[in-house]
């Protein structure tokens, strides 16, 4: 069977439908979330539209709980999982294109998502919709599962996985080719201020990131009791390191913006973190004791490393790289105290208890509190196993790339079965743009990658 040639053909279907649903602005909302939208309308609409697609082209659906649902086809006692997600994190700032509305250019559609997690979904349903069409006579059962809380805790799988069967095997199509067997362990970790915080303190408010999974594009912070030239010092701070923000004084108070690069948590050093730069400013400006503790804070242990050496949380192995931190949450106020939320990616090999106990004692030298608010261990499929060994054989007839499997600092919904790897559809050399402005997916990719999971799904299947 020519996938490819299928998958071209039917180029208009794929790209209608992943447009109408990068224009569901599934981004979690729990400040409308209700008992029928658990995390708010956006995500239960973009479950919804997968399922009734599924509905329109005769599968099988199950909703459950309007947090996850699948399509099935096939027959079987075993069942293969293609575990996707539809929920996106925040737009951001600086994006050229809408960021809600696929538009293509260049060989390109843009939009959240494009490439984490919609683009991949499709192409995935895409897929299951040419077995199904070729009449291909299945000996397992397929089911896409599609979550709706991946980027913000996996709540979804987890309810799901207490109701519905665990796929025997499958993939999850949200990471990189040619095929990631281990993906890191994933801890939020809460940096907190022990001292009292008065109206008195020099550092009034301090803001910067909303999701601990995305390295902050923007910080904010309200000052007073300071030198009266700030504005100055501050206009020549942003020059002599070629940054953009704003200063402006509001009766007593002054109101600092300066902008950084998002990225994704997984790879903070490809981003530009907007809190540190802006703590980095006041460490110089600040001198009551509550700003000053924060600010340094920040700054003594964030900036420059990306890999929690000066808190003894580095650790690197063979198999999955470097641990990572990402400070993604960064917030003070007098009355709500002040924190730093951390996004932890550490590897297979992490001695997490051990590890966290010299940390926490080495924060309270800080004036600083730790606690480990979840953890999620880490994944790995060796790589002779058979489902790696497969699902590589079919990348490779479409690609020639005989590279190895990866490791990753993401983590997918492949950790949550229990033999699953994630599979794609980012292809060796491409830009990692996931969480990033002007997110897009290579169009020629796209379908190159449904091919390779048709042909996957015939293969596990069969």
């Amino acid at each position: 069977m020519d996938w490819l040639k299928l998958a071209q053909s039917r180029q208009d279907e794929l790209l209608s439908e992943l447009k109408q649903l990068i224009q569901i602005e599934s981004v979690l909302d729990e400040s409308n979330a209700t008992e029928d939208a658990p995390f708010g309308p956006g995500p239960l609409e973009a479950l919804q539209f997968m399922l009734k697609k599924g509905e329109e082209q005769g599968f099988i659906t199950k909703n459950i709980d309007n947090i996850a649902g699948h399509i099935e086809m096939g027959q079987g006692e075993e069942l293969i999982g293609l575990l996707c997600h539809v929920d996106v994190v925040p737009s951001g700032d600086a994006w050229t294109y809408p960021p809600f509305k696929g538009e293509i250019n260049n060989g390109k559609l843009y939009g959240r998502g494009a490439i984490d997690d919609k683009g991949p979904t499709i192409a995935a349903w895409l897929a299951m919709k040419l077995v199904k069409d070729a009449g291909i006579n299945l000996k397992k059962r397929v089911r896409i599962i599609i979550g709706t809380d991946e980027e913000s805790g996996f709540r979804c799988v987890d309810r799901y996985f207490k109701k519905e069967e665990m796929p025997t095997i499958g993939f999850a199509p949200d990471a990189d080719f040619p095929l990631i067997n281990a993906e890191k362990g994933i801890a939020l970790l809460d940096f907190s201020l022990n001292q009292q915080i008065t109206r008195e303190e020099q550092l009034v408010a301090f803001q910067s990131g909303r999701r601990s999974n995305m390295v902050p594009d923007v910080a904010k912070a309200i000052v007073q009791h300071v030198t009266s030239d700030l504005i100055e010092q501050y206009e020549d701070y942003l020059q002599k390191n070629s940054l953009q923000g704003s200063i402006n004084k509001d009766g007593d108070k002054y109101i600092i913006t300066v902008n950084g690069k998002s990225a994704h948590a997984m790879e903070p050093e490809k981003g530009v973190n907007a809190g540190v730069l802006l703590a980095k400013f006041l460490k110089d400006q600040l001198t009551t004791k509550a700003s000053q503790q924060f600010v340094s804070f920040i700054v003594d242990v964030f900036d420059g490393d990306h890999f929690g050496t000066q808190l003894n949380l580095n650790h690197h192995d063979d198999m999955s790289g470097q641990t990572t931190l990402n400070p993604g949450v960064i917030l003070f106020h007098h009355e709500k105290g002040a924190k730093v939320q951390v996004s932890l990616r550490y590897s297979v090999t992490y001695p997490f208890e051990e590890k966290i106990t010299v940390a926490g004692k080495k924060v309270s030298d800080y004036g600083f509190a730790l606690d480990v608010i979840s953890n999620s261990s880490p994944h790995y499929v060796p790589e002779e196993d058979e489902l790696v060994q497969t699902l590589l054989s079919v990348y490779r007839r479409y690609t020639n790339d005989l590279s190895k499997p990866l490791s990753t600092g993401g983590g997918t919904y492949a950790r949550v079965m229990k033999k699953g790897v994630a599979f794609g559809m980012l292809f060796p050399g491409e830009p990692d743009v996931a969480h990033q402005a002007d997110e897009f997916v290579v169009i020629d990719n796209l379908i190159k990658a449904v091919a390779i999971y048709a042909e996957a799904i015939v293969e596990l299947a069969k």
